[in-house]
């Protein structure tokens, strides 16, 4: 890597020049190519105005579970505990690969059928880091939290949404 400042050509992953010592590390930084790419990089997800988080307690069954999903038009559910922290995830994902085809379904608590302990962002997360926790774990919806407290739900229909307002210009 040659160093702007003296033109010194130093090792890859210098974190400063070796003669002059100007710091080197921000030329590291993957530079974005267009506008989607700076959004990704830049914007947080607070740009996409999560929508309210639609809770359900941890003690909570299955038929509530399922009730609130259609009553609140969502594809997640946030479960919390009695003192409001976030403790799990419930999706329309588990209701057709673990829930569908059970008997007696209805009745059956939500805490055996949840993910626990979801990954999560805040809104000051910027948002090239929720997708890569969408793209890593297969999720297509995000709880966000402040102080442990489901805030809001982001889901990659939101992103989408985002991103192809660059397209349109």
């Amino acid at each position: 890597m040659r160093c702007p400042a003296c033109d010194h050509v130093n090792p890859p992953g210098a974190d400063e020049c070796e003669r002059c010592q100007t710091p080197l590390t921000a030329l590291d930084l993957p530079q974005p190519q267009g506008q989607v790419e700076m959004s990704l990089m830049t914007d947080t997800v607070a740009v996409l105005q999560p929508r309210p988080a639609v809770t359900i307690g941890l003690d909570a069954d299955l038929c509530t579970a399922m009730r609130a999903m259609i009553e609140h038009k969502v594809g997640a559910l946030l479960v919390t505990d009695p003192q409001g922290a976030l403790v799990g995830i419930l999706t329309e994902r588990d209701f057709l690969l673990r829930i569908a085809g059970e008997a007696d379904y209805e009745h059956q608590p939500v805490q055996q059928y949840m993910t626990p302990k979801p990954e999560t962002v805040q809104m000051g997360d910027i948002l090239a880091a929720a997708l890569a926790k969408m793209d890593a774990g297969g999720y297509r919806h995000l709880p966000v939290v402040q102080n442990g407290r489901p805030v809001g739900v982001i889901s990659v229909r939101d992103v989408l949404r985002h991103l192809i307002r660059f397209c349109a210009d």
